[in-house]
């Protein structure tokens, strides 16, 4: 099965829900980013959370025949991206996001419905 972009990103967005990201939101960014179509981004509450998230999310889209290109950052840094080539998954402590501001940079595109199932 090929999965579009958008399917990509959502089903990163559930992975990250099965795991109980907090605020979890996906942005279209075609034609806003020359890196991918779309960016998921979460939260963990703490670096072990930051690391089961990453782990679950790694897992779930292998099961869908989806491997990761590239993961960079650090638990303990507060801040891990996965790049699925199409959707690039960033998940953030509270205090990295905060720092961050990252959907400041994608303020232009327009963000996916996401709805988690919990």
């Amino acid at each position: 099965m090929v999965m579009s972009s958008e399917q990509v990103a959502l089903e990163v967005a559930k992975a990250l829900d099965m795991k109980r990201a907090d605020d979890i939101r996906v942005f279209d960014v075609q034609g806003v980013s020359g890196v991918t179509d779309f960016y998921v981004v979460a939260t963990g509450t703490s670096a072990p959370h930051l690391k089961a998230l990453i782990a679950e999310t790694q897992r779930h889209m292998k099961g869908l025949g989806v491997a990761s290109y590239r993961t960079s950052g650090e638990a303990d840094s507060g801040w891990i991206a996965v790049d699925y080539i199409h959707a690039v998954a960033h998940v953030f402590s509270p205090e990295a996001r905060a720092y961050y501001t990252i959907e400041r940079l994608w303020e232009t595109a327009r963000e996916v419905p996401f709805r988690p199932e919990s």
